[in-house]
Formats: C-alpha cells, sequence, structure tokens
C-alpha cells in the first residue's frame, strides 16, 4: 500500500477560512464499499502505540498553555471520531476539528471511487492566531507528517472489532 503526499485539493476558504497551512496524503484501499466515516474511522479511532505515545507526550506539555487536547466539549459537533469532533458530513467527505485561542485545525477525509477500490484522502488545514499557535504548529510539523502516513496506513486495514 503507498500513500502519497498530494497537493491539497479542497476549498480552504470554505473548510477554514484563512488556513496558512494545509496539506493533503493519499491512498488507494481496496475496499469498494467504503465511505468516508468509515475511512475515519479506521483512521481515527484507534492509535499505533508510538502514535499514542507521541500523544500522551502532546497533552502533558501542552496542557500548561492552555491548548485544547481534544474536542469532546464543542456542542456544535455530530458526534466524535477519535479525539475530534465530526463537524460536517457526507458518504464522501467527512469534517472533523476544532477550534482553539491559539489555533483552528480540519481534517478532512475524502473517498473516491478509483480502479479496484477506493481513493482515500486526508488533507489537514491549520489557521494559527498568535505566536503559540505558530510555534506549537512548527514543533509538530515533523511529527505530523508521520502520524498522518501511519494514520492513513489503517484505513487499508481490516476496521477493529469492538
Amino acid at each position: 500500500m503507498t500513500i502519497r503526499e498530494i497537493e491539497p485539493e479542497v476549498d480552504r476558504e470554505h473548510v477554514l477560512a484563512g488556513a496558512q497551512f494545509a496539506d493533503a496524503f493519499r491512498v488507494t484501499v481496496a475496499d469498494a464499499s467504503l465511505d468516508a466515516r468509515a475511512a475515519a474511522e479506521r483512521m481515527f479511532s484507534r492509535n499505533p502505540r508510538w502514535v499514542q505515545s507521541l500523544l500522551d507526550l502532546r497533552n502533558a506539555v501542552v496542557a500548561p498553555f492552555g491548548l485544547k487536547t481534544s474536542g469532546a466539549n464543542d456542542a456544535s459537533t455530530r458526534g466524535m471520531i477519535g479525539l475530534f469532533p465530526v463537524l460536517s458530513e457526507t458518504p464522501q467527505r467527512l469534517v472533523a476539528g476544532f477550534n482553539d485561542h491559539h489555533l483552528d485545525f480540519r481534517v478532512v477525509v475524502d473517498v473516491a471511487p478509483a480502479d479496484h477500490g477506493q481513493q482515500v484522502t486526508a488533507t489537514t488545514l491549520v489557521l494559527t492566531h498568535n505566536w503559540l499557535g505558530r510555534a506549537y504548529l512548527g514543533v509538530i510539523m515533523p511529527f505530523h507528517r508521520m502520524i498522518s502516513k501511519a494514520l492513513l496506513k489503517q484505513v487499508g486495514q481490516a476496521p477493529a472489532s469492538h
């Protein structure tokens, strides 16, 4: 399974107006029945151990600065997938994310038919509000790329049984 970085194809102004950062990764999976929610659930409902360790470290470091560790208390959502509130959803696209004092972010999971399966694209958008948001974004960028690829790889794996 090959995960490729691609040029983001989402309308930034519609998804997160003013976003200063965007990246996107794509994979093709054999599951032709996969929709955006199922792809997002496979990505975000469980983390590889090393990703969970990084998230735990991140949460411990950012707590004194007032950065959110999840969007669980966001009343404008349509449920949660992993740590992320779902903001909008169709069978082809799920948008999750939340706003914070330091930065706002969105992750967009798009699913489209491809030869022998589905093409799944995960796009991340970030809008920073101040120096702390910009510093945070700078620190997490190398990890973000590795984590995005690891989570997208999970889309091609069988869903976890509950």
